[in-house]
């Protein structure tokens, strides 16, 4: 398969992809001379780039919407108050089966062009489906959540397994504190993933492998973000959504919003959802190059100067095809004029506002099951 007519997100330089084995096998800046027996796809006016990474969600807690009506010092202090205010909303949504709410966070990610999402939590139920449910990692909730979370840490059979943790989700000195207890206790020298950092210090960043940072997440709850204009040079940055709990489904979203931080530039911003998170969690993905796996979105070019505007603009509605290891896994109508030869009983139907796609698997379906048990359930798609 070639993708014909493309331009590079972020830089706008013309490129052209063959993918072959479920890797991109070639990248041309000029349009390629007749391969036999390829199939071409002709785009116009249209972006590529990497399939997204989030390196933070929580799967199942994806059909919620965002609860808590003010903010909060810590993590802790939201949580006691969700359960004391929000007892029925969140009890009716917990009796939809687990294996039905993670299948819809997979979902959720797959329709804003992501397509590797690490998820934090008990491994999912169901770990197939259309995009990389990522799990080679120990999830270890939070210092104050987690009983015993310190032996969990330095747990010898795990020492080579990278571990994700809450910590730092604060704007008070319990939870910077938290943070110096997390990095004191990690006797194994465990390469720790913090997720947050709120309350993080430039000292503290140096002692992780990798800080995720969720904005959306993080103004929602405490009306702050990370300090990662300062913390970048400490630590690699990679982002996450954390889930509807506490943010939009739309990942663009939290990216416009942390593109409005003016703490990253915007090669940076795009850098903590590729490459970053690529070398984080050691996935073969995260570029447009020769050999990696062919994890590609084709979105719609929304003209504008400068060219990375074209990315930071985007929708779900304006991803045009997300290809995961080389499979076509969504596309939009306007291309399946070209796509005749594909199978459309291995694709569902849906609509984002105006915008008709088709995506891998059988999610009308699944939105009917989750329906049956839950019928306030409000779905961004139809």
């Amino acid at each position: 398969m070639i993708l014909n007519n493309l331009k590079m997100a972020i830089t706008g330089a013309p490129v052209n992809i063959r993918v072959a084995g479920g890797c991109i096998a070639n990248v041309w800046a000029s349009p390629p001379d007749h391969v036999p027996g390829e199939f071409n796809l002709e785009f116009k006016n249209a972006i590529v780039f990497p399939g997204l990474i989030n390196s933070h969600d929580h799967l199942d807690f994806n059909l919620f919407p965002a609860l808590g009506d003010r903010t909060y010092k810590n993590y802790t202090e939201w949580g006691r108050y969700i359960h004391k205010n929000y007892p029925d909303k969140i009890g009716r949504i917990m009796r939809v089966p687990t294996v039905l709410r993670e299948q819809w966070g997979v979902y959720k990610n797959l329709l804003n062009g992501i397509t590797t999402v690490v998820n934090h939590g008990k491994k999912v139920k169901k770990n197939e489906g259309p995009i990389t449910v990522f799990e080679n990692c120990q999830c270890i909730h939070s210092v104050r959540f987690e009983k015993k979370w310190w032996l969990q840490l330095n747990n010898p059979l795990k020492k080579n397994v990278p571990v994700a943790i809450h910590t730092g989700e604060g704007i008070d000195e319990a939870s910077a504190r938290e943070i110096d207890k997390l990095i004191s206790r990690n006797m194994l020298k465990r390469d720790i993933i913090g997720i947050h950092g709120v309350a993080m210090n430039e000292d503290q960043a140096q002692w992780l492998k990798a800080l995720v940072w969720c904005p959306e997440s993080n103004y929602f709850l405490l009306g702050k973000t990370a300090p990662v204009g300062r913390l970048k040079e400490n630590v690699p940055i990679v982002f996450g959504t954390d889930s509807t709990l506490t943010g939009d489904w739309n990942l663009w979203e939290h990216i416009r919003r942390a593109r409005a931080t003016k703490q990253l530039t915007d090669i940076e911003l795009f850098e903590t959802l590729t490459i970053n998170p690529a070398n984080t969690w050691k996935l073969k993905t995260g570029e447009i190059a020769e050999g990696k796996d062919a994890d590609i979105v084709v979105a719609k070019e929304k003209k504008s100067a400068p060219a990375s505007d074209a990315f930071f603009g985007l929708n779900p509605e304006d991803i045009l095809m997300v290809v995961h290891k080389g499979h076509i896994v969504l596309f939009d109508e306007d291309i399946y004029p070209q796509l005749k030869s594909i199978d459309l009983d291995n694709y569902g139907r849906v609509y984002i506002k105006a915008a008709c796609k088709y995506v891998s698997g059988n999610l009308p379906q699944l939105m009917h099951r989750i329906s049956e048990f839950y019928r306030g359930v409000n779905f961004p798609v139809i």
